[in-house]
């Protein structure tokens, strides 16, 4: 015996919330209802089922569309996230924030890759959510978690959750814990322990570090030369370090790495003095001129002599912090003939106030840029006397051909690590545009 059934499949409109499967028992082939014929055999038996059901399923979608269109004020869409990135791998992507207790690999919170470099995730928004979102994006850890473009841990994102569709990019990740790849490690290279300082009858440590693959073409550098050699790379200073190292390898992974750093060791005990222009300050009178006399006539011709250098004004630069930053204005001011960029940090200017109006001539002044960085939490008066020391400048006008950049941090503080964090941010404008040595 078999049995034989009509199917009847019922297309409902998009707003009803299920679908209608019309199963009907036709006849047993076998049976006396097989021949049966008339108007009503159970031939029409589904084509009144289904009337019916049509009409039921009419009148309920009726309903249905009423009820959908009397709560659409009331519908909240899904919360939607778009992610791109640079920097893709086969790790999977999460989104964590205070609205998941933080948790770094959160399967409800896991995107789906639609494309390389490119991430959605969609969620239906909780109940209660704060009234807002603080997030970062991460790949199942913290050893795994977004960075900036400069390998900088990334602050937290922060959206209303009203917005239906959020789309955030990612240049850098933390990898494996690091925040660099270990290929672009610069080579260090101590030129000397003892390096003879005859302006001062004293010698330092100078240490070079060179691009990571110096070695491997025949190119020329630009040079930035830099105070407080103990605090830019070594790990053992006792107030901590730029990372230069670290800082150099994210910079060539950039493409931005074609860059000479001369460490130039401060004189410990006698630092201050070095550092302390040769004028009338706060703190009497320095040793500061004898000091960028050295750096100048004695440092720069041995450093073009002995490596690949660019030589010219528009490829040198100095930097410093603190009372290096203030010693750093000092000699590009007494030398305006060998360095075209200064790079400033946190100087301490309260030292010599008016350092600009003893020592500046600017006759005939050719091109400076000067990249100024101060936080607001080191003390009552580093960012004023930044944007003091700037506006005096500036009033000079097209006399003084400086160009500045001046970068706030409003929760900074006077550290080495937070130099560090700048450090890229200041190689990028002062040597490089578009990627080439910046003249």
């Amino acid at each position: 015996m078999s049995l034989i059934f009509s199917v009847f499949i019922l297309k409902l409109p998009d707003f009803c919330n299920f679908s209608v499967c019309f199963l009907h028992k036709k006849s047993d082939i076998s049976g006396s209802e097989a021949g049966s014929t008339g108007s009503g055999s159970s031939d029409n038996a589904p084509i009144t089922a289904y009337r019916q059901l049509v009409l039921n399923v009419s009148q309920h979608c009726e309903m249905t569309e009423k009820t959908v269109f009397a709560k659409r004020d009331t519908y909240q869409p899904l919360l939607s996230f778009e992610l791109t990135t640079s920097m893709d791998n086969d790790l999977p992507v999460y989104i964590t924030g205070n609205f998941n207790n933080w948790n770094t690999a959160d399967p409800a919170c896991l995107f789906t890759k639609i494309a390389p470099g490119h991430y959605k995730l969609e969620f239906a928004t909780p109940d209660q959510l704060p009234e807002v979102l603080e997030y970062k994006y991460t790949r199942g850890s913290w050893d795994n978690v977004e960075l900036d473009k400069y390998g900088n841990e990334a602050t937290n994102r922060r959206v209303q959750p009203e917005q239906a569709l959020i789309r955030d990019r990612v240049p850098r990740w933390r990898q494996a814990g690091r925040n660099y790849h270990p290929d672009f490690l610069p080579e260090i290279l101590i030129i000397n322990e003892q390096f003879e300082i005859p302006q001062l009858i004293k010698t330092r440590r100078i240490a070079a570090l060179l691009p990571y693959n110096y070695h491997q073409s025949e190119r020329r550098y630009p040079v930035l030369y830099l105070q407080d050699g103990q605090n830019l790379f070594d790990q053992f200073a006792p107030f901590g370090n730029w990372g230069l190292d670290k800082r150099l390898a994210i910079l060539a992974e950039m493409g931005l790495g074609d860059l000479i750093i001369i460490a130039i060791d401060h004189a410990e005990k006698e630092r201050i003095a070095e550092f302390t222009p040769s004028l009338q300050t706060k703190l009497g009178k320095g040793e500061g001129k004898k000091y960028v006399r050295f750096l100048a006539d004695t440092l720069k011709p041995y450093v073009d002599k002995h490596f690949r250098t660019m030589p010219e004004r528009e490829y040198t630069g100095i930097g410093g912090s603190s009372m290096g930053g203030l010693i750093t204005i000092y000699a590009g001011f007494m030398y305006p003939e060998v360095y075209s960029k200064l790079m400033v940090f946190s100087p301490s200017l309260w030292v010599a106030p008016n350092i600009h109006f003893q020592i500046l001539n600017f006759d005939d002044a050719a091109p400076l840029d000067i990249y100024l960085y101060g936080g607001n939490q080191e003390s009552a008066y580093m960012v004023p006397n930044l944007e003091r020391f700037k506006h005096t400048l500036e009033q000079r006008g097209a006399e003084a051909n400086i160009q500045f950049h001046l970068s706030i941090d409003p929760q900074g503080k006077h550290n080495e690590a937070r130099w560090g964090e700048e450090f890229p941010k200041a190689v990028e404008w002062l040597f490089f545009n578009n990627g080439s040595p910046k003249t």
